[in-house]
């Protein structure tokens, strides 16, 4: 169990991935079909917790998680928050949570000595429209080019290179870094080298980025020491009972894979 008071507490860097779209399902085969081997060898126990996911699509997704309400277990019983903010008078708080007294996680963590910055994926980091600012403008720093986006096949490298450029000419201060890797994100079917998504595209995409991100937390970690956290979001529906797409309630948007680890 991380204890994130202390651990954010004592200027920690922190490491949020967020696997745009990604599904429960697809994640968890790949990591036990052995295509995703640097996940493997990073998340606790080599396997994904299943969770479930406050938002079904990106924006109310990461506003949740911005907020402090990360994706839940399965179950009646929930370990701590790893953060949080300041609740009401009435209610207990575990101590191994970290709380912040400010309406976000980065105004909290702001106060606490950090930059935050966002490496964006999905257009809904892109600024290209009013919308598309909203998270964004929750960070000290963000970036976006249309190459981070899910039509660029190579979206995860580019992405990983600039987040660790941005780690290396920012180590003064703790940081806070968020990536949201957009190859999981439909578009995929060009992974397959086909023009619908699937299922398998999906899963052909996080493969895809499986060998970028190990890259990333590899250079992250070599010389520091990170809280590391890895979801998705939500996840996408192929047609299973006939449903499409995401922003809605069935279990292949819910069901999210999430990971947390001290490296």
């Amino acid at each position: 169990m991380i204890d994130a008071a202390t651990v954010i507490g004592s200027g920690t860097n922190i490491l949020f991935v967020t696997l745009d779209s990604l599904r429960y399902d697809v994640a968890r085969a790949t990591m036990h079909a052995g295509q995703t081997p640097r996940l493997a060898g990073l998340v606790p126990g080599g396997q994904w917790e299943e969770r479930r996911t406050p938002g079904t699509f990106t924006l109310p997704a990461h506003v949740a998680f911005f907020s402090g309400f990360l994706p839940k277990l399965p179950q009646p019983h929930q370990p701590p928050r790893l953060w949080e903010c300041r609740p009401p008078a009435f209610k207990t708080v575990d101590p191994r949570t970290f709380v912040f007294d400010a309406p976000n996680l980065f105004v909290g963590l702001g106060r606490h000595g950090y930059r935050t910055v966002c490496i964006g994926g999905v257009t809904y980091f892109s600024r290209e429209t009013p919308l598309g600012s909203v998270l964004p403008d929750m960070f000290d720093e963000d970036f976006w080019r249309p190459d981070f986006c899910s039509p660029e096949p190579d979206s995860t490298r580019y992405q990983v290179e600039h987040a660790l450029e941005v780690a290396r000419a920012r180590a003064d201060r703790p940081l806070f870094l968020f990536v949201n890797v957009s190859a999981t994100h439909v578009p995929h079917g060009h992974y397959l080298g086909d023009s619908s998504d699937s299922w398998q595209s999906q899963a052909a995409a996080l493969a895809y980025a499986d060998e970028h991100l190990g890259d990333l937390v590899d250079g992250l970690t070599s010389d520091r020491r990170w809280l590391v956290i890895m979801c998705a979001d939500h996840g996408d529906a192929f047609g299973e009972d006939g449903y499409h797409g995401r922003g809605i309630i069935h279990p292949t948007v819910t069901n999210v894979p999430f990971a947390s680890m001290v490296v």
